[in-house]
């Protein structure tokens, strides 16, 4: 069915058609960045009349005048629309509300710090035009990540595609165009405790890539700390992989058999040369080690138990409190 929506889509848009263009851009106390976001998309598109464009900005339980900022730009820019949560429900979610309220052809989640600009957007559609379903936005310059962010990231993507059987593009974010086709097929998806990046790259499609250097922030500081990127690490591992279980059988598999062995060995030396083993020190050793390894196993099925709970309450992914839309 999506297959052959996406076909009748293309095939009903011409080179010289209209296109809509939905820009999703998720905002938690951006009430510094939302002016200087919209003044950067508007000097990319306010010539480009060939493009019929929705910002959907998602208001996720922002504590700060985010929204009355958001409200007082949309009374003079009609292509606002506004979806305020009834909570933080974190960027994921946010995410998957401005991908089920948005009505555009093609479908561009951004983030409102302008570290990834809308000016490469024009050229994302040309790709899209080509016939590609996805255009990635690749980093080649993350300098303005620090040393730590930028050495855990690598990791990340080396860790989680090595387990994973959907591999995630390095250094490739939420930034990218889709096709309406693409957006149906993630809507389809119905996980409660979402990890996009992972769902963006199971979808598949056809996809190719544009290389950016990511710039500074245009303000407010980043909302993402290290325990935060951990636990999205986390989320992003047990989403797609069931590796770390298996780990814990084959070292189960290896210490069982070092303890046999060991075991043999203790026991030929008593035989043969009637030595006692000494044992106090040793043994504490090996009953800490070995049950600091179960509770870290315990751990992990514990993740995989809480993740099952979690999806077998069907509870929504949002809540909506109100949508502003233009009345112009």
């Amino acid at each position: 069915m999506i297959d052959s929506e996406c076909g009748e889509l293309k095939q009903s848009i011409t080179p010289e058609a209209t296109v809509k263009l939905s820009m999703v851009v998720p905002v938690f106390n951006e009430s510094e960045t939302v002016s200087l976001f919209i003044d950067s998309v508007s000097s990319v598109f306010n010539n480009e009349s060939s493009i019929e464009l929705e910002i959907i900005f998602i208001n996720d339980g922002s504590t700060d005048d985010t929204l009355p900022r958001l409200l007082e730009l949309q009374s003079v820019d009609s292509r606002i629309k506004i979806v305020d949560l009834s909570r933080n429900f974190g960027k994921e979610a946010a995410l998957t509300a401005g991908l089920k309220i948005c009505t555009g052809h093609i479908v561009v989640p951004i983030d409102v710090d302008l570290q990834d600009p809308p000016q490469l957007i024009p050229e994302m559609i040309e790709k899209w035009r080509e016939g590609y379903e996805v255009v990635l936005g690749r980093r080649t310059d993350r300098d303005s990540d620090s040393w730590a962010k930028r050495s855990s990231a690598n990791w990340f993507y080396r860790v989680h595609n090595k387990m994973a059987s959907s591999k995630i593009p390095e250094n490739v974010g939420d930034f990218r165009l889709m096709d309406r086709c693409v957006v149906e097929a993630l809507k389809e998806l119905p996980e409660s405790r979402r990890f996009m990046k992972g769902l963006f790259a199971w979808v598949g499609f056809k996809t190719t890539y544009i290389d950016y250097a990511r710039p500074q922030r245009s303000a407010g500081t980043s909302k993402f700390n290290g325990w935060k990127l951990w636990n999205f690490a986390l989320e992003g591992i047990t989403s797609f992989s069931t590796d770390p279980l298996k780990i814990w059988t084959y070292l189960g598999l290896i210490f069982s058999s070092i303890s046999f062995l060991l075991a043999i060995f203790i026991a030929l030396k008593v035989i043969v040369y009637g030595i006692d083993v000494p044992g106090y020190a040793s043994i504490m050793v090996a009953v800490t080690f070995l049950g600091g390894l179960q509770l870290i196993g315990i751990g992990i099925l514990g993740e995989y138990l809480g993740r099952t709970y979690i999806e077998s309450k069907r509870r929504p992914v949002f809540l909506v409190r109100q949508v502003y839309a233009s009345k112009s």
